[in-house]
């Protein structure tokens, strides 16, 4: 008897043990002007910037890349994306976007010298409202040096440099302050009742398990859940005790992932695979107890554009260690 005993003690300590290493507490000088209306012209333009380098990911984006010129945008156009909805782009199909750290009423730009070689500011001559859209809520607000940049509903327009082709939506999200632009000047955000715009819509025809590995060329095998997205650590999350701390402004570009049946991942041991549980309810995939998330800049399955951003942010190997 008490053999069976000691042997129950035994098992009941290592559970807990098992769970204290995921557990513990788990809660978690600018130019300014006045806004005017444009008048319509429909000029085409080409972007400015395109290929021009890439933002640090930091609140203005400011990035290590040659000084670009603002350019017109010609006639705007509405195009529908499947992760963000409605978002505006130019006349050459290319995303504008907007900066929280800018005023609409009074219209004022904050985003000058570094910023602006990362963030081209739209050039406000020869632009038109998109087909649909409303016109009256396009403006124009001066910078300091002299150019007339374009407003939506007061927010001044930007391309964002690592945009190297239409429809591209690299900047939403950077720095928890740059958003593409929605048809009414909001903020153009992820629909979650809609999902994230990967799967068969993207390109991806194969049938994923929720959870697997993929190998990468430059990262070997990493972690993809089962829409082909990269999921990533945060190494300003804890596993002891696990905790995310990735949260407000943070989780508008790094989506936590969502638990998956163990018994259906492949090339990962669901032992390591756990949950945790955020401070609004929901549950957070784990894996050897760090919390997994996506990221909202990667377009298509297997992009990894999120590796290695603000050196804190990297895929995930079979084993939940960084892949570097």
């Amino acid at each position: 008897m008490r053999k069976w005993q000691s042997i129950s003690i035994a098992v009941t300590a290592a559970a807990i043990m098992l769970t204290s290493a995921c557990g513990g507490s788990q809660d978690e000088a600018a130019p300014a002007g006045a806004a005017v209306s444009v008048a319509p012209s429909g000029v085409a333009a080409t972007p400015a910037g395109a290929g021009a380098g890439t933002g640090t990911g930091t609140g203005t984006g400011v990035g290590d890349v040659a000084n670009v010129a603002p350019a017109a945008a010609g006639k705007l156009s509405i195009w529908e994306s499947a992760e963000l909805g409605p978002v505006v782009t130019d006349s050459a199909g290319f995303t504008l976007y907007r900066f929280d750290k800018d005023t609409a009423q009074p219209s004022r730009s904050n985003c000058a010298g570094e910023c602006a070689t990362t963030w081209p500011p739209v050039l406000a001559d020869g632009a038109s409202a998109a087909d649909g859209m409303d016109a009256s809520l396009l403006g124009k607000v001066a910078r300091a040096d002299g150019t007339e940049q374009l407003t939506l509903a007061g927010w001044p327009l930007y391309r964002f440099t690592k945009d190297t082709q239409p429809r591209q939506t690299n900047g939403q999200g950077v720095g928890g302050t740059w958003f593409a632009a929605a048809p009414d000047g909001t903020k153009a955000k992820a629909d979650t009742a809609t999902g994230s715009g990967y799967g068969a819509d993207a390109g991806q025809t194969e049938e994923l398990p929720p959870l697997s590995t993929v190998d990468n060329a430059d990262l070997g095998e990493i972690v993809r859940d089962g829409e082909g997205r990269t999921l990533y650590r945060f190494t300003k999350d804890t596993d002891w005790p696990m905790k995310s701390n990735c949260v407000d402004a943070c989780l508008e570009k790094w989506k936590p992932a969502k638990p998956v049946d163990a018994g259906a991942v492949e090339g990962i041991d669901s032992k390591l695979l756990s949950t945790y549980k955020r401070s609004d309810g929901t549950e957070q995939l784990a894996l050897d107890c760090w919390p997994l998330y996506w990221f909202t800049g990667d377009q298509t399955p297997g992009d990894t554009n999120g590796q290695g951003v603000g050196g804190t942010w990297f895929a995930v190997k079979a084993d939940g260690s960084l892949a570097e």
